[in-house]
Parts: C-alpha cells; sequence; structure tokens
C-alpha cells in the first residue's frame, strides 16, 4: 500500500452520559490520549447528558472548529440510548464499512452481543465527519486504535478531492 502524506485533523470529542462528567469520562480521554498521540489535535472535549436535544446542541458546538467529530456512549438498544437516532439525522453521506467492521471485530471480542451496537459514520450536512461508538472503553480502544487512527488522514483526504 502507498504511503500518503499524513494529514493532521482537528478533532472534537463528544461523550454521551447520564453518569459520567470530563473527570470520570475515562472513555474520552482515552480518545483524546490515542489521538494525541497519533498526531491529531484535539479542539474541544464535552460531556451531555443521553438526550437528543442536548446531543445535537453538543455537536453543533463542536462542528465549526472541526474536520471529525467522535461521539462515544448511548448507541446500544436500552430505552434512554437516543445517540443514534439524534445523530443519524445530521449525515448526509454515511459510510457503512465503519458500522460494519466495527461490529465483526467487536464480534471477535464479544460475541453476539456486538449485533446491539449501532456505531455508524459519515459526512455531515456542513462537512464533518462523524464517528459514533458506544462508550465502553474497550469499544472506543477498538474503535479509535483499528479503525479510526489509522484511516483519518485517508478520509480527509478523499474528502477533500
Amino acid at each position: 500500500m502507498e504511503q500518503k502524506e499524513f494529514i493532521q485533523a482537528r478533532v472534537g470529542i463528544l461523550t454521551i452520559s447520564d453518569t459520567r462528567n470530563l473527570d470520570t469520562d475515562k472513555s474520552g480521554q482515552l480518545i483524546v490520549e490515542a489521538l494525541e498521540a497519533a498526531g491529531h489535535v484535539v479542539t474541544q472535549r464535552i460531556v451531555v447528558k443521553d438526550d437528543d436535544f442536548l446531543i445535537n446542541e453538543g455537536l453543533a458546538k463542536l462542528k465549526p472548529h472541526c474536520d471529525c467529530v467522535i461521539s462515544n456512549g448511548g448507541t446500544g438498544i436500552a430505552v434512554r440510548d437516543v445517540t443514534f437516532e439524534a445523530l443519524w439525522d445530521q449525515v448526509s453521506q454515511e459510510i457503512p464499512g465503519f458500522g460494519e467492521l466495527f461490529r465483526m471485530l467487536s464480534y471477535k471480542e464479544i460475541g453476539t452481543r456486538a449485533m446491539l451496537s449501532r456505531a455508524f459514520a459519515g459526512f455531515t450536512l456542513d462537512n464533518v465527519l462523524l464517528f459514533v461508538i458506544p462508550g465502553s472503553s474497550n469499544a472506543c480502544g477498538l474503535a479509535i486504535n483499528q479503525l479510526i487512527i489509522p484511516e483519518l488522514p485517508h478520509f480527509l483526504a478523499e474528502r477533500r478531492k
């Protein structure tokens, strides 16, 4: 595979949780550390409750300063998990392979429970790359290290063509 020029991404982190705050958000911190170690810049990190209005408000705050937003949390099927519904409407172009690969890799770790994840990725109407992943530290580590970081510069390069 041909080596391409590194593109540094400006990334916002949106943690969705009814129980965490910036101090107790281990998954958000894990994502920040991995991105910075890979040479990317985290522009802002916020935590919001699992509420569709607050989720969209958080996304709106992050997008003007980012090439990419990574949300974590609220992607399951519990009644209170509304992240998918809140953020899916923001996507103008889905990247279906992300969710498919995430669930495939998750299946290798946790078995059939992986099908409960509604992780997805795509570009918003205003051209911000959006990754929506579960909130567990294991899921965040898998997504950020095996899928997002290896391809983030490529995603941005392709979108800018």
